[in-house]
């Protein structure tokens, strides 16, 4: 946050929110204020104007800091911790919609918040989604929209490829076929081909590449698979849980593959925040939003 200057009894004071995370030129326009006599006034990381200003810099305090994108990952969820129906109880290649429409719209809100967006080829597969940002906000750069592909499966006829602009990136492994890569950069799609064991992408390879990119925020909504690759590699800092009061049942789609339920993740949330929402999926129905942090980008910035 920049620093507002003010003048009081013939002195020039400057309120500052918070000190710069980063490590190479941390205090130094504090120096040079206090040297040109002018009161700085550096709040207490504890004040409510410092904690809001942080948060709004979380992806800049942790990318500065270790040169890796801010992730956040979201997930609508049934109350009793699922992601979707088995694929046996659906019939189409479309979203199941778990949560309703108003929590849908605030969910929207993260995406913009964020410079990329990921997912896996399950959800491409699953649901065709077109994973935009529909607030019609003004944005600092196009959103990049992100798919763990290590096949190259992605339809050709799949709304994120039909709608690609250059803003569509899949992330497969050496084995994706070479005529299935041309066939996609021919339709605007890029394509990186990252390691991999087993045939799985290294989830530290995909935030390192964002970072070369410079992506400083990556929002993940996606399925259990990568749910479960991200928080099991310790590489998720923020969540978005958006819960539903219906249940999909013991044979559903799970949170996160070979990871807790999401209600064990919950307990170990820092600065969690509850928001409720009218849903439109049921009479009298509640949607609940529970958010709050893995890891804090500000816990080494005085």
């Amino acid at each position: 946050m920049n620093p507002a200057p003010t003048k009081a009894a013939g002195i020039a004071r400057c309120i500052i929110a918070t000190g710069d995370p980063n490590p190479l030129v941390s205090g130094q326009g504090v120096a040079k204020l206090r040297a040109a006599n002018i009161e700085v006034v550096l709040l207490d990381p504890t004040h409510l104007l410092a904690h809001r200003a942080r948060r709004l810099n979380d992806a800049f305090a942790q990318f500065i800091q270790l040169r890796r994108p801010f992730v956040t990952l979201k997930a609508a969820l049934s109350v009793d911790g699922k992601l979707a129906p088995p694929p046996s109880r659906r019939t189409s290649t479309a979203p199941h919609w778990v949560t309703g429409t108003a929590a849908r719209s605030d969910a929207q809100f993260l995406r913009h918040a964020s410079d990329a967006i990921l997912t896996g080829i399950g959800t491409v597969l699953a649901d065709d989604p077109s994973l935009t940002d529909r607030t019609g906000l003004p944005r600092r750069r196009p959103l990049l929209r992100i798919v763990l592909d290590s096949e190259l499966r992605t339809p050709l006829n799949c709304e994120l490829v039909r709608s690609a602009s250059n803003d569509v990136l899949l992330l497969c492994t050496s084995q994706a076929s070479e005529e299935r890569e041309s066939a996609l950069r021919a339709r605007n799609v890029e394509i990186r081909r990252l390691t991999a064991s087993s045939n799985r992408i290294d989830p530290v390879a995909v935030l390192d590449l964002l970072a070369d990119h410079n992506l400083l925020s990556v929002l993940i909504e996606a399925g259990s698979s990568v749910n479960g690759t991200f928080l099991r590699a310790n590489l998720v800092d923020k969540v978005a849980l958006y819960y539903a009061e219906n249940e999909l049942g013991l044979d559903a789609i799970p949170f996160a593959a070979n990871y807790d339920s999401p209600y064990v993740l919950q307990q170990r949330l820092t600065e969690v925040t509850r928001t409720t929402f009218r849903s439109d999926l049921g009479p009298n129905a509640e949607d609940v939003r529970i958010t709050g942090y893995l890891h804090d980008p500000w816990v080494n910035v005085l």
